[in-house]
């Protein structure tokens, strides 16, 4: 089964998770200033990727540059993988193709552990991202484990581009930050997604 494929109650059943949810759990995080470079490839890309209103263009047009941004921010001392298969445990279904992933390598040739975000680009639903996402932080977790690598937290992300959710990973227990995190609010955003690999 493809990780599209799993609910939240599905994976949170399977994988013997327990769920938190928590109001701004990542309010607090330093904000960083966008680069100009990125707040003027935003206002031409974010009036074309609501108007065409596909998940493919708010991926490619919002998501996207951000991630590059935050790759650059850090040096280029992470990876970003777009689109790529993430087969990594057959027999527990968590097989598939996710929109994003972030490592801890510097390496862009494979996908190298540790992983740590993964980044899924809905259209206009948020929740219907939850369980697709979870499931593929799972994949993360075990993937890092059969490396050798122990990281301790494994960040999600469900976004339209313009509205913003993240999750957190750790053990056997999932934490959900209800609040919705908006573009509007760049530096808010640019901080998570930098304090999540730095």
């Amino acid at each position: 089964m493809p990780y599209s494929k799993f609910t939240l109650e599905e994976v949170l059943t399977k994988f013997n998770l327990t769920l938190v949810e928590s109001l701004g759990k990542f309010n607090n995080l330093p904000e960083v200033t966008p680069s100009k470079l990125l707040e003027e490839t935003l206002e031409d890309n974010v009036p074309l990727a609501v108007a065409i209103a596909t998940e493919k263009a708010r991926s490619e047009l919002i998501v996207s540059p951000i991630l590059v941004a935050v790759r650059k921010y850090l040096n280029k001392e992470i990876s970003l993988f777009s689109g790529i298969e993430f087969n990594v445990n057959s027999d527990l279904e968590l097989s598939g193709y996710c929109d994003f992933i972030i490592s801890f390598s510097s390496l862009q040739s494979i996908i190298q552990a540790p992983v740590v975000v993964l980044v899924e680009a809905k259209n206009d639903n948020i929740k219907s991202g939850f369980g697709q996402c979870l499931a593929e932080m799972v994949a993360a977790q075990i993937f890092n484990q059969d490396r050798g690598n122990q990281i301790s937290q494994i960040y999600g992300v469900i976004t339209t581009g313009t509205a913003w959710q993240f999750l957190e990973l750790e053990g056997k227990n999932a934490v959900l930050d209800l609040e919705e995190y908006s573009l509007k609010n760049l530096p808010k955003l640019l901080g998570i997604l930098i304090s999540f690999v730095s």
